[in-house]
């Protein structure tokens, strides 16, 4: 019973995914679009903390290295595919690079440390020629493939909800790999996970380059959807922002990533909203936000420590188990 209900919920998530672009106006279909690039990044961070036990504050950094990537590559006459291919590529060797001195750190000791690296290259994007500095790059070509061209958003809808399947598709099949109950013993107790033969250090860099990976992927995607990259592109508070969502939505699920993702982007949107009221000062969404997110967090914490998702399928089983059978 329990795998039919997943297998029709799994269906109807399809089918609505499939739908929306369709019957969305312009606006909508951009925040929908927002949001399955950030679900996408959640996805990555929800499994470097739930199953690395590793916190980032510099996820945004492997996103603007990602579009960055791609977008020069478009603006330098190769295909998009390729720029898009090369996206999450660059993004996990930038991870691979950076993670061997900062994976030696735990913590909060590596939590500065990569918001400390996005600072950073944020600082270098905006000082380089060849990446526009504080203007950016603009006029980045349309996302295309041979002579198809996408010229609709609803194409970058579909573009973004196919690489956000796949994003699932790939931690659904590590989590459930050898080297994924290897990452759940190494999320409990790194000791106790090195004392039984796991190879602490290079899985710690794996996962922290997967997440990456995820990230790029996303950056390539917008950047082809917007058109336009700068370090205003990319600020500190969306790193911020994907480790809410992870943590509303429950760390070490993948469901949970875009449960968190849909709650905090229709909450962003809705403080938004308010904050272009009439009468509100110029710096009411910034405060909004912050305000929101320590509020959020707080709440579950108090209330749902694991997460939304992590705390509905806990009830449901409960209630399932007092349910006499007949």
């Amino acid at each position: 019973m329990t795998r039919r209900l997943r297998l029709a919920a799994g269906l109807l998530v399809a089918v609505v995914t499939l739908v929306l672009p369709a019957v969305l106006d312009d606006s909508a279909l951009a925040v929908y679009i927002l949001l399955g690039l950030a679900a996408m990044v959640t996805v990555g961070v929800s499994l470097l903390m739930g199953y690395a036990g590793q916190v980032s504050l510099g996820q945004g950094a492997f996103y603007a290295i990602g579009a960055y990537t791609a977008a020069l590559l478009a603006l330098n006459g190769a295909p998009p595919l390729a720029g898009l291919v090369a996206a999450p590529v660059a993004a996990a060797i930038s991870a691979l690079v950076i993670g061997v001195p900062l994976l030696r750190l735990r913590g909060h000791h590596l939590a500065f440390a990569t918001l400390a690296m996005q600072l950073i290259l944020l600082s270098l994007a905006g000082q380089l020629e060849f990446t526009g500095g504080d203007i950016g790059l603009q006029g980045i070509p349309q996302f295309g493939v041979g002579s198809f061209e996408a010229t609709s958003a609803s194409v970058y809808a579909y573009l973004t909800w196919a690489g956000l399947a796949l994003v699932m598709l790939v931690t659904h099949n590590v989590i459930a790999s050898r080297p994924g109950r290897a990452l759940r013993a190494l999320a409990t107790s790194e000791t106790a996970a090195a004392s039984s033969g796991i190879p602490v250090g290079r899985y710690k860099l794996v996962v922290f380059a997967l997440s990456a990976t995820f990230a790029g992927l996303a950056g390539g995607i917008y950047c082809f959807y917007t058109g336009y990259v700068a370090p205003g592109s990319f600020p500190v508070l969306i790193s911020i922002q994907y480790i809410v969502m992870a943590v509303v939505g429950g760390l070490g699920t993948i469901w949970g990533a875009v449960v968190g993702a849909t709650a905090i982007t229709l909450l962003v949107q809705g403080l938004d909203l308010l904050a272009s009221l009439p009468g509100m000062p110029t710096y009411a969404p910034s405060v909004l936000s912050y305000a929101v997110y320590a509020l959020v967090l707080i709440v579950v914490v108090l209330f749902m420590p694991h997460g939304l998702v992590p705390a509905v399928s806990g009830r449901l089983s409960r209630k399932r188990a007092r349910t006499p059978y007949r």
